[in-house]
């Protein structure tokens, strides 16, 4: 019997593992928004499109608001290219408002 294949991950998921793998962030938060889009461009059934991030890690201490959302970006340059429609994103370092 061949072994059971394993669920496909949300894409929330992906994000949030991506991102914690490339920044060990000391705080994450991925919201889904793409219920709060639709009939807009860029929606689709089933929704996974539209995201906020909120990530504190040390990573982007000292960096510009650009930087740290190019780092961002970066890692998760396969979602975007990948039907993500969206990405609010709001990073900074420990300690440091963003």
């Amino acid at each position: 019997m061949a072994p059971a294949k394993p669920k496909a991950m949300h894409r929330r998921d992906r994000i949030t593992e991506k991102l914690t793998e490339a920044f060990a962030p000391a705080r994450l938060d991925v919201a889904d928004e793409s219920h709060q889009h639709e009939g807009h461009a860029g929606a689709r059934p089933g929704g996974e499109t539209h995201f906020r991030v909120t990530i504190v890690a040390e990573a982007f201490r000292g960096r510009s608001r650009l930087d740290c959302h190019r780092m961002v970006n970066t890692a998760l340059a396969e979602e975007l290219a990948d039907g993500v429609h969206a990405l609010a994103i709001h990073a900074s370092a420990p300690g440091e408002i963003s």
